[in-house]
């Protein structure tokens, strides 16, 4: 055969092995392309609104009537006060690359500010606010029976990890952040763990795998240390222990009884696993609702959704490691609960006192801020590619911005300022002149009273709030 003949079926076959392996890693390549530039300063916020056209997803039906959110608009604070100076408002909001603001209060709208191209009908990457909803799954299966309870070992449900640093750790360890995991959790460094597992991840390496390579550093239950794959082998237990993967079992438990306005997306592995640490995407309303939830001690429409004692466990430290402030037990100045963050008491800084108020709190500035003593929640979601500068002081600025926002609402017990006089009464005796939304509210809050108000002009006007809760 002639040389130039057999060269040119060589460059053939070259050719063909070429294609075959473009064909089979074009997936892969495109995801390590999309992890590349996730968050560059050019495509970041354009990326956190389309998640799910560039990843895997499943859906999370939304089922039945909507749950509406009315409006009563009041306007923000100018500023707010910050390490002993005034901040401006507006200049923070735009500072921290905001992409949406809800703020809820007394069940009412009274602030929803989009920017940066965002919409209403825009789904927002959750980042690790995903990680507050597999808490409330974790509670769901306990008091159905299907996880014996937080003493249990997640190798009692995930043996796949017998061998691992995960092998024999308590359940309650690892909803703390209490793992003894070695991870190192810096966005900023290209070889740190979580960006190998994103690396890993785009090159359809199942994540299982990933966390199965993980051992430990510390004893469980003794350091506070953030681990993301913490969150995932929670969401493994979950799978495990259910039978089910997150997506339907979030969409069974809660995402179709709460009123949610549209269909959630959780991003997948390569196996079709969902990205438990923070792999939710949807509308900034639909993350309040979720807030409201758990404002309304797991309630809705008369049932109990998530247990009530389950939130209460967890947005309470019950440990030195997990304590607010400076610790040397723990990597965070917030404390931790399961899978909520929970601050320093407003006005007792430095004395480790933990406040009512918790977050769900998610990387590049995703925040959900609930505080019950104001019957408030508030929902931000951004691309603020400087969250980590200094020590993660994004998050304590954002604090001061949003209690800003709190307290200049009337708080709860207060019935308006159209008030002349008042009567307030039990939520059981509300009376049927109420809108039907009303009425339905205080169905779904038995623990709410009314305040029945009388305006100068005549006009009635009813303000609800909680009464005195058991903490």
């Amino acid at each position: 055969m002639p040389r130039s003949s057999t060269l040119r079926r060589l460059a053939l076959a070259s050719l063909l092995l070429l294609a075959l392996a473009a064909a089979t890693w074009h997936r892969e390549l495109v995801n390590l392309y999309h992890f590349a530039t996730l968050f560059s300063a050019a495509s970041i916020v354009e990326n956190f609104r389309t998640m799910p056209d560039h990843w895997p997803s499943r859906a999370v039906h939304r089922r039945g009537a909507v749950f509406e959110l009315h409006s009563e608009p009041v306007d923000l604070p100018r500023s707010f006060g910050y390490r002993g100076a005034e901040r401006d408002m507006d200049e923070f909001l735009a500072r921290r690359a905001t992409t949406g603001l809800l703020v809820i209060s007394h069940d009412r709208v009274t602030a929803e500010r989009y920017f940066l191209g965002n919409t209403a009908q825009t789904r927002a990457i959750s980042w690790s606010v995903a990680k507050s909803f597999v808490s409330a799954l974790v509670g769901i299966a306990i008091r159905e029976g299907k996880i014996r309870g937080v003493d249990a070992a997640v190798t009692d449900y995930v043996p796949q990890l017998a061998g691992s640093g995960y092998d024999g750790v308590r359940l309650k360890d690892v909803l703390q952040m209490s793992s003894g995991i070695r991870f190192r959790e810096d966005y900023g460094d290209l070889t740190s763990d979580i960006n190998r597992m994103g690396i890993d991840l785009s090159l359809g390496v199942p994540l299982r795998r990933f966390v199965a390579g993980l051992g430990n550093e510390k004893p469980p239950g003794t350091y506070n240390r953030y681990v993301s794959m913490d969150t995932q082998v929670l969401g493994m237990v979950l799978a495990g222990a259910t039978g089910n993967n997150l997506s339907a079992y979030l969409e069974e438990k809660i995402w179709s009884r709460i009123g949610a306005e549209s269909d959630a997306y959780w991003l997948l592995d390569g196996e079709g696993v969902e990205w438990a640490f923070g792999g939710l995407n949807m509308t900034l309303r639909d993350y309040g609702r979720f807030g409201l939830l758990y404002l309304r001690g797991g309630a809705w429409d008369g049932q109990s959704i998530v247990p009530s004692e389950w939130i209460r466990a967890s947005v309470t430290p019950d440990a030195p490691h997990l304590m607010p402030g400076k610790n040397p037990a723990s990597d965070s100045r917030f404390g931790y609960g399961y899978q909520w963050w929970i601050p320093e008491a407003a006005g007792a800084e430095g004395t480790g006192k933990p406040s009512s108020e918790f977050l769900a709190i998610g990387v590049y500035g995703q925040y959900i801020y609930v505080a019950p003593d104001h019957d408030l929640v508030i929902v931000k979601t951004s691309a603020d590619r400087d969250f980590q500068t200094d020590d993660y002081e994004s998050d304590f600025e954002t604090l001061a911005a949003l209690r800003a926002i709190a307290g200049s609402l009337p708080p709860t017990g207060q019935p308006g300022a159209l008030a002349r006089q008042a009567s307030v009464e039990p939520a059981g005796s509300w009376r049927r002149c109420l809108p039907k939304d009303d009425q339905s509210f205080l169905r779904r809050n038995p623990g709410v009273a009314v305040a029945r108000c009388s305006s100068a002009a005549g006009v009635h006007v009813h303000r609800y709030f909680p009464s005195v809760r058991a903490r």
